[in-house]
């Protein structure tokens, strides 16, 4: 069964990856970089995978361009709602890129991702799979969490701290909490 996985990364694609070739799918990698900022991020993540499909022998399927315009646009005054929101995005186009491209089945390494929304995850995937007409693979990759983060370590792969959209990056950055001067003793 030919199954277009959405992968958000290299260190993200290994266990969902092998896991699904160990369920016997013919797995084909797509990259979606709208959701990503900034460009250059997009960038590290996309050449990361590139290098590491090559390892693997992944084929690999890219959303052309990068219309962060497009994706803010839909995120803006809807921050609360921005992770529903990317996630709709990613898995639609994947859907979709599937369906068109003869695929009989998709996926996410958004399941992954232990910081991830994964039910909410899991019911979108399974509402664009109905909507468009092609089956969505569930699996609760997030077992392999230590397996991924250790092969990609001992492969020297460039790994990200930020899920990828704007709002995160600001989040690893800044808290809206006061921070305590180190030098001045708690009253």
């Amino acid at each position: 069964m030919k199954l277009l996985l959405h992968a958000c990364c290299g260190p993200c694609a290994i266990f969902p990856v092998k896991t699904l070739r160990e369920d016997n799918f013919f797995v084909t990698g797509f990259f979606y970089p709208d959701n990503i900022h900034p460009y250059t991020e997009s960038l590290k993540r996309r050449e990361t995978l590139v290098d590491y499909a090559r390892r693997i022998e992944l084929p690999l399927v890219f959303k052309e361009g990068y219309d962060l315009e497009g994706f803010l646009r839909k995120v803006v005054f809807n921050e609360s709602d921005r992770c529903a929101i990317c996630y709709r995005e990613r898995l639609e186009a994947t859907a979709e890129t599937a369906r068109k491209s003869g695929f009989d089945a998709f996926s996410t390494t958004l399941l992954y991702s232990k910081f991830q929304r994964h039910e909410a995850i899991r019911d979108l995937g399974e509402r664009m799979g109905r909507e468009k007409g092609i089956r969505f693979v569930y699996r609760d990759f997030r077992i392999g969490w230590k397996e991924g983060i250790q092969t990609s370590k001992r492969l020297g792969m460039y790994r990200q701290q930020y899920c990828g959209c704007i709002y995160s990056e600001k989040e690893r950055y800044f808290s809206s909490r006061p921070r305590r001067d180190p030098g001045k003793a708690a009253m």
